[in-house]
């Protein structure tokens, strides 16, 4: 077999060196493409190391599909290169890759589907795909055994393919050992060694590598490697079924790939012959107690029961595999991550240690673009683009949970060909994080959502609305509620419970000056004052959007979002300078925070504080240590929703009697209990930008519409302060955010990437979407190629056409918010 003449290939195994500049560990389709663009780059004192045979784990037994749509751009375009490398790697290399660019097809067999793929051909549009709607005649000429009674219609991706994952994998080793890679099989990595907070080598069983950096791509090994040096990679094998058949006489040849998401299948023909696999709702977890020592090129056991229901559905769907034998029944594992995305780049805990794992069945068509992105990441010390989706840095601790992984992976499987849903929550692995609040939110008919394992209320189930998730492309059942939590807000006064935001105390006698490089705003302000603000990198991006507090003279908070938890804290870590003396402590699980929203909220606060809530004593932007009940707490003046209000942040022993005061105090004003659909409906009538969605690594506080929160001028200068003047010197951003409102009396919701067409001309897409219940209309934020002179009136005055599942829209567009522009509401 191919797979198995590895050695025979690549030569005599060189004998082990005792230093190189990366070690790689791991020798699937991620660690040896890792190697391949390592070399590439010039970095060519590479060692990978296999602990039996290249492709052993899991690649050699992969399908081998090579499709390119993603969820988002830069994933995109990092599928569209492997594509593109695999057309050109057997030239380069002299290497058979099996590269077929032979298309796909999408198919849908209700309209749901249809709609979900009809937004994904247009997102793709987006990107730059090829891309082509197609009925189910169509269908049928183009796939000639399929039975298309029931289907609705489709998509074709012309520019997909296929690849023999062995020989991929043969050519990207051969290229790395071109220029100058070592590539040792049967050189099993015991432990990464870590001195000072950084990898710099490995142990194998013939003794150590010294080296400057580290790679993990040891595929469903990598959790349990890692977990020895306490590093968190969040993974775990699950059973993965195909069938080959016997050869089918008159089967095209190189029919393109079918996906059939409704029957959880996919389909490729394979000289001959069909193979016919699956993703099928509830998985079968494999290796928890661990992976066999001698595991190389085996197979699982076979489990005809669990794959018959699949079976039955493609006998119906394409009448010739009934006909014909099952030549192969094959079962192997594959890792999966708790959100079903890979994971990559350098980790929290470690510096040094890099890793590309966790590939969750789309290992091959990524390879590619992770090995090249990770490659120049370690080259530059930095992500070339936005990753944020991807990287390692987003896992939370206990996510390496080996119980939670299990249960998750029974789902995570599955939810590759599920429905895909905005809003879709979890259904495995739940209650792990939860606030004080929790029951108490529950019994006031809280429906919670899930971030960062984080157990957090959607919203209220309240006037006989139904208390589960109504999952629909369009207005979803909690959207009446919605909007009443919402009006309450503009009205009355409501409160959320948003403990799971990211709280860290950052204290020391050069916690300002340590801080203040970081923070593009300055955030040397009087004690008390409250200040907004970036985190920049080298090039201008933002790689996280804060508050920051001044406690003392020496002590700040700083306040985060749930899930950038672990990466903020790394990127303090990383970008102190090391003789600082600076001491961060995350607070989050000692400080839940409740915030109180809406015109009423003063007078609901003043009842329960003696403190003075006025707008001379407590202005905007200002925090205060106030007695609440029986409580001292800190109230902090701010809104993320565009209204009066304030945030309370409570020790956490004190959280259940300051949470019933409030309650029980809230009756006389109408207080009402709102969730976080109504906190995404607010904030995006006032155009609150969200980082990871609206803002992010690529995009400048002056094209994300924050310039306000930039002090070039203060003392010390700030990290990315050099790629701001550059920007502004150059005569300001070309690319810009806007705030959408749908016009058109059937107008979708928005959600993301949806394109933004002025005329003939693609000028932006979404970046995210919500219904706005204060101004009844569906809104959107979104990037648009437009000069930075541009004012909001030239804006408004511009035709504009968002595409929504193939259809165009008319659309409207501004700088300033659509809600209270003046935020005279605020500042009430």
């Amino acid at each position: 077999m191919t797979e198995r003449a590895s050695e025979t290939k690549l030569g005599t195994p060189p004998d082990q060196p005792d230093r190189a500049d990366t070690v790689i560990v791991g020798g699937g389709v991620a660690g040896c493409s890792v190697a391949y663009h390592l070399t590439k780059l010039g970095i060519t004192d590479v060692v990978l190391c296999e602990r039996k045979q290249l492709t052993c784990g899991t690649t050699w037994h992969a399908a081998g599909l090579v499709t390119q749509l993603r969820a988002t751009r830069r994933m995109t375009e990092l599928a569209k290169y492997t594509g593109e490398l695999f057309a050109t790697l057997e030239d380069e290399t002299g290497q058979a890759t099996g590269f077929k660019k032979r298309g796909s097809l999408r198919v849908a067999n209700t309209p749901a589907r249809f709609e979900e793929l009809s937004r994904g051909a247009s997102m793709g549009r987006n990107f730059g795909l090829a891309v082509e709607q197609v009925t189910p005649d169509d269908i049928k000429r183009m796939w000639g055994p399929i039975d298309t009674e029931g289907l609705v219609g489709g998509y074709w991706f012309p520019n997909d393919g296929t690849v023999n994952p062995a020989d991929v994998t043969m050519a990207y080793a051969k290229g790395a050992r071109m220029r100058g890679a070592r590539i040792l099989e049967h050189t099993p990595v015991k432990r990464i060694i870590v001195e000072g907070g950084k990898a710099v080598g490995v142990e194998t069983d013939k003794g150590i590598i010294h080296a400057r950096r580290v790679v993990i791509c040891g595929g469903m090994w990598s959790r349990d490697l890692a977990a020895k040096i306490g590093v968190t990679l969040p993974l775990h094998a699950a059973e993965h079924f195909y069938i080959v058949t016997e050869p089918i006489k008159n089967l095209p040849k190189d029919l393109p790939v079918l996906f059939l998401g409704d029957e959880c299948s996919y389909y490729k023909e394979d000289a001959g012959k069909l193979l016919l696999g699956c993703f099928e709702p509830v998985a079968k977890p494999w290796g928890h107690n661990g992976i066999p020592e001698d595991f190389c090129f085996d197979s699982l056991p076979d489990d005809f029961d669990h794959f018959a229901p699949i079976l039955e559905m493609a006998i119906k769907r394409v009448p010739a595999i009934g006909e014909a034998g099952i030549q192969l029944f094959f079962n192997g594992p594959e890792s999966f991550t708790p959100d079903d995305r890979y994971l990559i780049g350098e980790t929290s805990e470690v510096d040094g240690l890099y890793c590309a794992c966790g590939f969750n069945s789309v290992g091959i068509l990524s390879s590619g673009g992770v090995g090249k992105a990770l490659s120049e990441w370690i080259a530059e010390g930095r992500p070339p683009m936005e990753l944020a989706d991807v990287d390692v840095r987003r896992m939370q601790p206990f996510q390496n949970n080996k119980s939670y992984l299990y249960d998750r992976s029974t789902e995570t499987l599955g939810l590759l060909f599920d429905m895909h849903w905005p809003y879709r929550q979890f259904a495995t692995a739940r209650n792990v994080r939860r606030s004080p609040f929790h029951d108490r939110l529950l019994k006031e008919g809280a429906v919670m959502t899930e971030a960062a394992g984080f157990e957090r209320p959607g919203f209220f189930a309240t006037g006989g609305t139904t208390p589960d998730f109504g999952y629909s492309y369009g207005r979803q059942n909690w959207f009446g509620v919605c909007g009443e939590e919402c009006r309450a807000a503009a009205d009355s006064v409501v409160m959320f419970d948003q403990s799971c935001f990211t709280k860290f105390s950052v204290s020391g006698r050069d916690a300002c000056a340590a801080l203040n490089r970081l923070c593009a705003n300055d955030i040397d302000v009087a004690v008390g004052k409250v200040v907004y603000t970036q985190w920049l990198n080298v090039k201008g991006g933002i790689e996280a959007d804060v508050t920051v507090t001044r406690l003392s003279e020496t002590a700040f908070m700083v306040v985060s979002i749930a899930t950038s938890q672990q990466r903020d804290l790394a990127w303090m870590r990383r970008n102190f300078l090391a003789d600082a003396h600076v001491f961060v402590h995350d607070m989050t699980s000692g400080l839940p925070m409740l915030s109180i929203m809406g015109p009423k909220s003063r007078a609901l606060l003043q009842k329960l504080s003696p403190a003075d809530f006025s707008n001379a004593a407590f202005p905007f932007g200002t925090s205060q240590e106030i007695d609440l009940g029986y409580a001292r707490v800190r109230a902090s003046r701010l809104t993320f929703v565009g209204e009066l209000g304030w945030e309370i942040y409570v020790p956490a022993e004190f959280s259940a009697d300051v949470f019933d005061r409030i309650c029980a105090a809230g009756k006389e004003f109408g207080l009402r209990h709102a969730g976080y659909f109504a906190l995404n409906s607010l904030r995006m009538e006032k155009g609150y930008r969200h980082w990871g969605h609206d803002i992010g690594e690529e995009d400048t506080p002056y094209e994300g519409g924050i310039g306000f929160a930039v002090a070039l001028a203060k003392t010390g200068g700030f990290i990315g302060r050099d790629a701001l003047l550059r920007q502004k010197e150059s005569g300001g951003p070309t690319r810009r955010m806007a705030l959408l409102r749908m016009t058109a009396p059937d107008a979708p919701m928005l959600y993301h990437h949806e394109p933004i067409w002025r005329g003939s001309e693609l000028i932006g897409s979404v970046t995210s979407g919500a219904y706005g219940h204060r101004v009844g209309a569906s809104l959107g934020m979104a990037y648009l190629d437009v000069p930075a002179a541009m004012t909001n009136d030239e804006l408004a005055s511009l035709k504009l056409e968002v595409e929504v599942a193939w259809k165009r829209y008319p659309v409207q567009a501004q700088f300033k918010p659509w809600y209270d522009p003046a935020g005279l509401r605020i500042k009430g």
